[in-house]
């Protein structure tokens, strides 16, 4: 994420994006609206809804050190809800048809649309919104946000498409199969489709901060990860196994701790490189050894963000930390990926002038 006086204009592309996505989300929900009706549609929206104040919150929580722009997150969440959904159920159709023309009976087509054409072809749409944000790499700096974006796209798409699910169970069995299905995909298992598409984030932001030659590899890594944990899961639901179930569970929460620890090694690591690249900074007068204490640790960071509050500076120290935290991710892209020296003064000079700014206060 880029500083206030760094950051990119919004790029036609990501409104044009924006816009298409959202209305595209619109169309299918008012398309399920007519086909389910009002009640139908009411208490299925309202259970997928339920759930999602606290699944952001809990993915934007990661992001805590290092804000990415809204824009930006609610262009992946429009995406993985509008182009990702109407693009994957076409897609799946179209590729049940030719299995069915093929000569295959109806379980057939319908086990191979679920565990094989839905997972294949819905991450690679998801994963897609990464791709695409690729035009405004340095908004990625780390692992953590790939993970971020990936998650905003895979809650779009579970939204949407946990609608529809609730909506047919409504159909079937009324407000108690709604509320059933609620249940295992809005309580115990809300994080699948973030958690498979965060796959494919890693690979994006690694290959996009690494200079090495495996850099190449890690997108494709990524998608077939996804895939698999996406496939394991579908595959385990169609069998209707408590077992398989329990075991692909396990497997997908195995890939969430895992993600966590991602994220918390990653952040440890910016915070403690703050020790060595913000003392060079000392004779500026706009870091002191205090500050780097403050802002090497998390607890001092928040505990500064506390006392600030009290003083009525709280947003002044916010946007202290934030730009020393982008003027050490400047170091650390240079260090990694090698900057040219003019553009890396330009930068440099912006972050300590915002700093300078929220000292004045």
């Amino acid at each position: 994420m880029t500083a206030p006086l760094l950051a990119q204009r919004p790029s036609k592309a990501l409104l044009i994006g924006l816009v298409v996505s959202g209305v595209l989300a619109l169309v299918v929900l008012a398309f399920m609206l007519v086909s389910g009706g009002p009640i139908g549609f009411g208490l299925s929206a309202l259970l997928a809804v339920a759930p999602l104040p606290v699944l952001l919150a809990a993915v934007l929580s990661l992001d805590r050190l290092e804000p990415e722009p809204k824009l930006s997150l609610a262009f992946a969440f429009a995406w993985g809800a509008g182009v990702a959904i109407v693009l994957g159920i076409a897609l799946t159709f179209v590729g049940q048809e030719l299995f069915a023309r093929a000569g295959y009976g109806s379980a057939v087509v319908t086990s191979v649309g679920t565990v094989l054409l839905a997972p294949v072809i819905e991450e690679a749409l998801k994963g897609s919104a990464l791709l695409l944000l690729l035009r405004r790499r340095r908004e990625i700096d780390g692992l953590t946000d790939g993970i971020v974006y990936a998650s905003m796209a895979g809650l779009g798409f579970a939204l949407v498409e946990n609608v529809g699910y609730y909506l047919i169970a409504f159909g079937e069995d009324g407000a108690g199969g709604a509320v059933q299905l609620f249940v295992m995909r809005g309580l115990i298992d809300p994080l699948g489709h973030p958690i498979y598409t965060s796959m494919i984030g890693v690979g994006v932001a690694y290959a996009l901060t690494h200079r090495n030659p495996a850099r190449i590899a890690a997108i494709p890594i990524g998608y077939l990860g996804a895939v698999f944990l996406h496939a394991l899961w579908n595959g385990a639901a169609t069998t209707g196994s408590l077992a398989w179930l329990g075991l692909a569970y396990l497997v997908i929460m195995v890939a969430l701790i895992a993600l966590i620890v991602v994220t918390v090694v990653e952040r440890r690591h910016l915070v403690a490189r703050m020790g060595v690249y913000l003392p060079g900074y000392q004779q500026t007068g706009l870091v002191t050894e205090a500050d780097v204490r403050m802002l090497s640790t998390l607890s001092a960071r928040k505990t500064a963000r506390k006392w600030a509050r009290r003083a009525g500076l709280g947003r002044a120290m916010s946007d202290y930390q934030q730009a020393a935290t982008e003027l050490t991710l400047l170091h650390l892209r240079a260090e990694r990926q090698g900057m040219d020296p003019v553009k890396f003064a330009v930068e440099r000079d912006a972050y300590l002038g915002a700093m300078a700014h929220t000292r004045r206060w």
